[in-house]
This record gives C-alpha cells, sequence and structure tokens, in this order.
C-alpha cells in the first residue's frame, strides 16, 4: 500500500474565535478531527479552552473581553509552526506587528470582528472564523477549518 508520508497528509487546523463563554454543540461538532485548534481570542472563561482541548491540542491568545486572572497567562499574539508551514495568531488584525509576508507566513488568523472572511494579500491567507459565540447584530455564527496541502493553506467558513 502506497501512503504519503505524515508531513505531506493534508492536515486540518480548527479555527474559532469570539465564543464569549459560549461554546456550541454544533462548533465542537464542526471541530472533530482536527489535528490542532486555534482560538483567537474573547474565550470568555478557562472551561471553553478545556473543552476544546477534548477534541485535540489547543493554540489560544487572549481577546480584548479576556480581562481576568486566568487569561493573563495567553499571550496577544502567537507563532505557531506546523507542518512546515507557520501561522501567526491574534485577536485584531490592526494589532498586526509584523509583515507576514515578509516573514514567510502562510496565513495569518484573527478574530475580533465577528465578521468572517477570507482572503489573500502578497501571498498570505488571511482568515477571520467570525464569532462562534452568542450571536450578535445580524451576523452569522461560524467557526473556520483551514486545510493544510503540501501546495497550500485553504480556508474554509463553516456557518453553524
Amino acid at each position: 500500500m502506497n501512503q504519503e508520508p505524515e508531513l505531506f497528509r493534508p492536515l486540518v487546523i480548527g479555527v474559532i474565535s469570539d465564543t464569549h463563554g459560549l461554546l456550541r454543540p454544533e462548533a465542537v461538532a464542526a471541530l472533530q478531527g482536527c489535528r490542532l485548534i486555534l482560538h483567537a481570542g474573547d474565550i470568555g472563561g478557562p472551561e471553553i479552552l478545556q473543552e476544546l482541548r477534548l477534541i485535540a491540542p489547543v493554540t489560544a491568545v487572549r481577546g480584548n473581553v479576556d480581562q481576568e486572572a486566568w487569561a493573563q497567562v495567553l499571550p496577544i499574539r502567537e507563532l505557531i509552526a506546523m507542518a512546515g508551514r507557520f501561522f501567526y495568531l491574534l485577536h485584531r488584525l490592526d494589532d498586526l506587528d509584523i509583515d507576514p509576508a515578509a516573514a514567510g507566513v502562510a496565513a495569518v488568523i484573527s478574530g475580533h470582528s465577528h465578521h468572517p472572511r477570507s482572503h489573500r494579500k502578497e501571498g498570505v491567507l488571511y482568515f477571520n472564523p467570525g464569532s462562534a459565540g452568542p450571536k450578535r447584530w445580524q451576523l452569522p455564527v461560524s467557526v473556520g477549518l483551514l486545510r493544510v496541502s503540501r501546495e497550500r493553506v485553504e480556508g474554509e467558513i463553516i456557518s453553524l
């Protein structure tokens, strides 16, 4: 049987943001099978991260509402290396403090706006999964998946 080396198997990374203390069963279902989960802040409580860790390892950053003592250990920004790629995680895209293209970053992941969005700029994927927490305004409730292949990183928004 011909098997592709582990490094080149497609990798799925779950992306969630702005849970604000609510982890919906639909979000948990959408993230099943992910090898890693990235939480882009406004978590709302440590129990959210604990529940997500039952699915896969979690890397999280602190959002502007994460002010309690439990959240102070979380970084504001995080650079993650996985499958030979770099992912830059932060809550507010306005706080981006590097040139992602020059730094060799494959994807910048952010939250805060509650607007799901996936677009490329200078070869870098900018990905916001939207808000998975309490519904606000007329915005959808959503999470995201990053599909990492040998060729590229693709983002998918999943409406809940």
